[in-house]
């Protein structure tokens, strides 16, 4: 058989072995059928489920020794296509709302095969991928109002830009932790955020080894707002106690509800207090691209930090973060290290002064920012702030659409395109709404029609519907509508 990769040439030439094609021809031509697959999927997306369980027989096949033998580049693919393509996670589909992540683009896709065909470390040096990253960063600056001065580096999401800002904040307050460890702290290290932030912020302060006891939750209101008066009261308790405050994450979009904290008033006790003000606007950076969006971030342009994941409101594919630094300085001594073999000589390849490296804790870096630089020259700020405003108005349909039902319940305001809701089984007392509004989200799931998720909101579970997809239509939700009501009505005698 002549397969299209093999993995020596043939014996005299000279060359020895290469993981190049044996025959071009055909491996562009199998090139061809993978996109035109790949087209195909996505102009069809409506006609298959959102979401399918893999079967046993199928997931026995990922038992079992790596093949010692080549099996060739056409196998490589018939086995992507029988064994991964019909068990996606379905977030291409436009009923897709589980998970606020985005549904990806067909120039985001192009895009990441160019940048592995490009092949580029973007841990530093003097190459067209670095100017393209520094371009997307800065644009990400003007997106939210940040200063061009201000640093930054594309991250693999918000989880790992929120790790980077708050250990370029832990530096900032503690000069000497990179030497000394954090046992070398005279006073415990606390930070604060609203009971609602991301799980990830626990984890970054026990990556940091401050254990996720550091991260002091504050009480919200009934918007699910940070309390910025408990904030206040919190940080003289702590301070009384002999701890030593330092950080505030303010949330632009909870992952819960879609909250927006009152970014302004936590800038003013930051400034007041001197606490390092950090950002997770990893749903909400995005609505700076909006004039009617843009209200909600107002503040946060006066961030420290702020994190970012431009794989939702952008829908670059996975993995796309980054992280921007109001002070350049102290971002690059909380992170950079310069070893004999990355010295810089001015020239050449190393010739740049500093490495987009130098501001977190990779090296070898992947070329991340292409489909993002590529999207925005794509589709332009304005077809994204199109798409984001298009997804808030579809939220607030859907609210309407609960509020109006009644047998569907609302249980958080709306304040972009996350929409919380429960469903009231006719004759139900309290035990059994919850039981069934925890049942539904995996009935729902498992139907692969729609695929919401499931959360809980002040200890009553409840369905959550984060409109994260630029493929949504409204009957899309009316049709979801519908088989919430259909679930509430009593089951025939």
């Amino acid at each position: 058989m002549n397969r299209p990769w093999r993995t020596e040439e043939p014996e005299g030439d000279g060359a020895g072995p290469t993981l190049d094609p044996s025959d071009w021809d055909r491996t562009r031509a199998l090139a061809h059928r993978m996109i035109d697959d790949a087209f195909d999927d996505l102009r069809t997306v409506r006609d298959r489920p959102v979401w399918t369980k893999m079967p046993d027989e199928v997931a026995a096949t990922f038992e079992g020794p790596a093949p010692r033998t080549p099996l060739g580049a056409e196998a490589a693919y018939a086995a992507f296509r029988e064994r991964v393509v019909p068990y996606r996670m379905g977030n291409d589909h436009p009923r897709f709302w589980a998970y606020y992540m985005g549904s990806g683009t067909v120039i985001g896709a192009l895009a990441e095969f160019l940048a592995a065909i490009d092949a580029s470390n973007l841990g530093g040096t003097e190459i067209g991928a670095a100017r393209v990253e520094r371009q997307v960063l800065d644009w990400c600056k003007e997106m939210i109002g940040l200063p061009k001065s201000a640093s930054g580096v594309m991250t693999s999401g918000a989880s790992v830009a929120n790790l980077i800002g708050a250990a370029v904040a832990r530096h900032a307050h503690v000069p000497d932790v990179r030497v000394q460890g954090i046992e070398g702290l005279r006073e415990p290290l606390v930070a604060y955020a609203s009971g609602e932030v991301h799980s990830c912020h626990a984890r970054s302060l026990e990556l940091m080894g401050h254990g996720s006891r550091a991260l002091h939750p504050v009480a919200t209101d009934e918007a699910f707002r940070i309390d910025v008066a408990a904030l206040r009261r919190a940080v003289a308790h702590d301070r009384a106690a002999g701890r030593r405050p330092w950080l505030v994450v303010a949330t632009a979009g909870t992952v819960n509800t879609g909250a927006f904290d009152d970014l302004h008033a936590v800038a003013d006790l930051c400034a007041e207090e001197g606490l390092w003000f950090h950002v997770d606007a990893a749903i909400g950076a995005p609505y700076g691209l909006s004039a009617r969006l843009r209200p909600k971030i107002a503040g946060i342009e006066r961030a420290d930090s702020v994190a970012l994941d431009l794989h939702k409101g952008l829908h670059a594919p996975f993995e796309a973060g980054a992280v921007l630094v109001r002070d350049e300085v102290a971002h690059r001594e909380a992170f950079s290290v310069m070893p004999p073999y990355l010295a810089r000589s001015g020239r050449g390849l190393a010739g740049r002064s500093t490495w987009l490296s130098e501001y977190g804790p990779q090296l070898t870096r992947g070329f991340k920012a292409l489909k993002v630089w590529m999207g925005f020259l794509a589709y332009g700020t304005d077809g994204f702030a199109r798409v984001l405003e298009r997804n808030a108005d579809q939220a607030r349909h859907l609210a309407a659409r609960v509020d109006a039902s009644p047998v569907l319940e609302r249980v958080a305001p709306v304040e972009a395109d996350i929409v919380c809701l429960r469903v009231l089984p006719e004759g139900a007392d309290r035990d059994a709404i919850d039981a069934a509004n925890r049942t539904l989200v995996d009935e729902l799931q498992e139907e692969g029609d729609f695929v919401p998720s499931g959360t809980t909101l002040r200890g009553r579970p409840c369905i959550r519907v984060a409109l994260c997809n630029h493929r949504t239509r409204p009957d899309d939700l009316d049709r979801f509508v519908t088989r919430l009501e259909r679930a509430a009505a009593p089951a025939p005698s």
